[in-house]
């Protein structure tokens, strides 16, 4: 293969969101492996009382419940071939209507940015969540290789389901080969929780989205990151992460955006490689049974990982990369992989070294037909207009838990530098307004 021309690679991760939810309606224009049966006869699951529903087309921007997607949903989703979304979540929500249930079925038509970018560059059907489980542990694959045995979420104050996440990370390893790097935020970023993160020489590389915008148009008079990883706005008002029961129009926009901004930049979008990528399936249908794979490591204290978990979308954006859909098998992973491969850094656990690269996808000649613009869908917020305290998603409220288990350590365990930097990061006092505060204020610091 001829060496590879990306010299600077944007991951942004949203939340929650199937394949066939968001991209399966592109199945027959594209040829991919969607939402389209291979007959006549529509897929379908049937709610706690029988009735079938449909997967069919039509799915809206917000829907009124969040599905449930830890560990134990995921298996009783993806009971006899699958076919357990819809019972699951009608056994979790009991006073949730048909329409309500209909929505974990449905998939998307219109989704301007995000099927713009589907028709335009490379498309891959089976990109599988790291596992059958839900936000953290996934994410924590995608920043490290894996989730040092946890599957399970923290689920309040005083939940016990707490760790400290001290592996190796691949910034980490980007630091050992001094390539730049990047984590840009719209609120409170998830990856603080790996606490290597905390140092400061890596907390000085977390930066606010409005950042980003600035730093790909100052590219090339001044450096911009070889690797950045893009962390939206997870808790309303403003969020654009995908994440139900946020309106999938923000996120739409997120998408647009990065793009446009890159795309502004033509010696900074001639050598980059944008990943749009979902973190895990939020408990919306996907067909496709998820493989067996290898475990990480030797951790399996609460799971054995050794099966993948629901597909999620994955486009690989770049004048590089072709219009098409990639068929391999890939998870999170994969992306660690290439980084390892593509910059020779220090291994990232057993599952990064077997997964799968898209590597091979890269062309030998850049591409000139590539979109000058996508589409800003709005407006944005007009289903669902927040009103008094926002209720946390299962995601946001793990957040909280864990930071006020940093801020509940003694004064001994706070003599270290880790612990002194933890006590300054948000704690839940009821309020998110005061959590993204201190966020932003340990941010700052660690800069200055």
């Amino acid at each position: 293969m001829a060496e590879d021309p990306i010299e600077h690679v944007i991951v942004l991760m949203l939340e929650n969101r199937s394949f066939d939810h968001m991209l399966g309606g592109l199945t027959a224009e594209l040829n991919l492996d969607g939402a389209l049966p291979q007959g006549p006869v529509p897929r379908s699951n049937k709610d706690s009382t029988g009735t079938s529903y449909p997967q069919v087309a039509g799915a809206s921007r917000t829907i009124r419940f969040d599905p449930h997607h830890e560990h134990s949903h995921v298996v009783a989703q993806m009971a006899g071939g699958n076919a357990g979304f819809v019972d699951d979540f009608s056994r979790a929500f009991p006073t949730s209507t048909p329409a309500d249930r209909a929505e974990i079925m449905k998939y998307h038509e219109d989704l301007p940015a995000l099927h713009a970018l589907a028709r335009s560059f490379m498309v891959c059907d089976h990109w599988y969540s790291s596992v059958p489980g839900p936000t953290w542990t996934n994410r924590f694959f995608v920043h490290s290789g894996t989730s040092i045995g946890r599957v399970e979420m923290p689920n309040g104050i005083l939940d016990a389901n707490l760790h400290w996440y001290d592996q190796i990370t691949v910034y980490d390893r980007l630091n050992e080969r001094n390539k730049l790097w990047a984590i840009y935020y719209g609120d409170i970023p998830q990856s603080l929780m790996l606490v290597n993160q905390l140092e400061p020489h890596n907390a000085r590389n977390y930066k606010k989205m409005v950042q980003f915008y600035q730093d790909v148009a100052q590219h090339p008079k001044a450096a911009f990151p070889a690797y950045s990883f893009i962390e939206p706005s997870y808790y309303d008002p403003g969020a654009n992460d995908d994440h139900p029961t946020h309106d999938v129009a923000a996120g739409d926009r997120l998408i647009a955006n990065v793009y446009n901004a890159l795309r502004a930049n033509e010696d900074l979008w001639s050598k980059c490689l944008l990943v749009v990528l979902y973190d895990e399936h939020g408990g919306f249908y996907d067909h496709e049974i998820p493989p067996g794979t290898v475990p990480p490591d030797h951790h399996q204290e609460e799971y054995t990982f050794d099966q993948l978990g629901l597909r999620v979308p994955a486009i690989l954006v770049s004048p590089w990369m072709n219009k098409g859909v990639l068929n391999k098998a890939f998870d999170h992973t994969s992306l660690l992989k290439y980084l390892t491969d593509k910059w020779n850094l220090g291994p990232l656990g057993a599952r990064t070294a077997q997964a799968a690269t898209f590597a091979d996808a890269i062309g030998a000649k850049a591409r000139t037909d590539c979109p000058m613009e996508l589409p800003l869908t709005g407006p944005i917020g007009s289903i669902a207009p927040v009103t008094g305290r926002p209720t946390l998603s299962s995601h946001q409220t793990a957040l909280f838990s864990m930071t006020q288990l940093l801020e509940s350590m003694t004064d001994v365990e706070a003599n270290s530098l880790k612990g002194r930097i933890s006590r300054m990061i948000v704690g839940f006092d009821g309020a998110v307004d005061v959590g993204m505060e201190r966020v932003a204020d340990f941010l700052n610091q660690a800069r200055s």
